[in-house]
């Protein structure tokens, strides 16, 4: 059997939602006018082995790319998996048929999937023959109805998306984007560095604005992936969001540090250290009290810059400006 195109398909994530609704309950709705009721897709739940079922496609909340929080993570998962196992699960996932014989690939509800593996129960799954464009289309839709994704999360889908070989209308029918907006995002995923961004998490609450400065920070050049690491290090224990402001409280203050007025220090042995925006010198006069030090000085201050040097490019992966 062919696999559905994009309007063949209309409707399966709102489908899915209404199948594993409660009474009273109302189902989530989506706004892509493409996908209408699916008839019939009822009729495809059925229950499978979850070992017989493998992750399909790119990620797209950014607790799948990583985990900031591993323990609020490890609670939420656990919470899920309680309520599947004390009120059965309510929502189907989405799978296809795989090219493997006997076998299928999961297009949404991977965490269902886990958890029914971890219980060692069979998953409810609705079985659908889709094609990238339109698994794609349907995984974001679901995310959509179930949990908003954050502005920094929309920005790693798109960038999976595009790595996974898709082109841009593709994208920006999976995410309901404009030009304009698939423009910011881009601009974000290619301009903060991937392990800035995990550090900092989805940032439910951080919109458009603070990562557009973000992002400008890290393209300038004055704001580096080292640096950025380092502020977010020590601010472990905050919400991804105040990682996003102390990011940028760190920025500014760096800012006006190198803006300030040539500084001049000295320091032990005699040697005058000359701080400005522009160069960094040292000075150490050969006679007098410190004659030694500096005729010493000027016969190893090579192969100190050298190591210092070495030392400095292992910590950091690379020069801040």
């Amino acid at each position: 059997m062919a696999r559905k195109s994009l309007q063949e398909l209309s409707g399966i994530a709102d489908t899915i939602a209404r199948s594993g609704a409660k009474p009273g309950e109302k189902a989530a709705r989506t706004s892509a006018p493409a996908l209408g009721a699916l008839q019939g897709s009822l009729a495809s739940i059925r229950e499978i082995d979850p070992q017989l079922i493998d992750d399909w496609g790119p990620t797209d909340r950014l607790e799948e790319f990583t985990s900031v929080n591993p323990e609020e993570d490890a609670e939420s998962f656990e919470s899920l998996k309680e309520s599947i196992k004390s009120g059965g699960q309510q929502v189907p996932i989405l799978v296809r048929r795989s090219k493997t014989e006997g076998r299928y690939e999961a297009i949404f509800g991977r965490r269902r999937l886990r958890a029914c593996r971890e219980l060692g129960i069979k998953v409810r799954a609705n079985v659908q023959d889709l094609d990238d464009a339109t698994a794609l289309l349907a995984k974001g839709l679901e995310n959509a109805a179930r949990r908003n994704l954050s502005f920094y999360e929309k920005a790693r889908f798109a960038e999976a998306i595009r790595e996974a070989g898709h082109d841009t209308a593709t994208i920006r029918q999976v995410l309901n984007l404009s030009k304009s907006g698939l423009s910011h995002l881009t601009k974000v995923s290619e301009n903060v560095p991937r392990k800035v961004g995990d550090q900092i998490g989805a940032a439910p609450k951080s919109g458009r604005p603070k990562w557009t400065v973000l992002a400008e920070l890290f393209g300038s050049g004055k704001l580096s992936e080292g640096l950025a690491l380092r502020v977010l290090a020590s601010a472990a224990s905050l919400s991804s969001d105040e990682r996003v402001e102390a990011l940028l409280r760190g920025a500014a203050k760096r800012g006006t540090r190198q803006s300030s007025a040539q500084k001049e220090v000295t320091a032990i042995g005699g040697v005058s250290i000359k701080s400005s925006q522009s160069a960094v010198s040292l000075s150490v006069k050969k006679n007098g009290t410190h004659a030694a030090f500096a005729a010493w000085l000027d016969r190893n201050l090579e192969d100190i810059i050298k190591r210092s040097y070495a030392e400095f490019t292992e910590m950091n992966s690379q020069d801040e400006n």
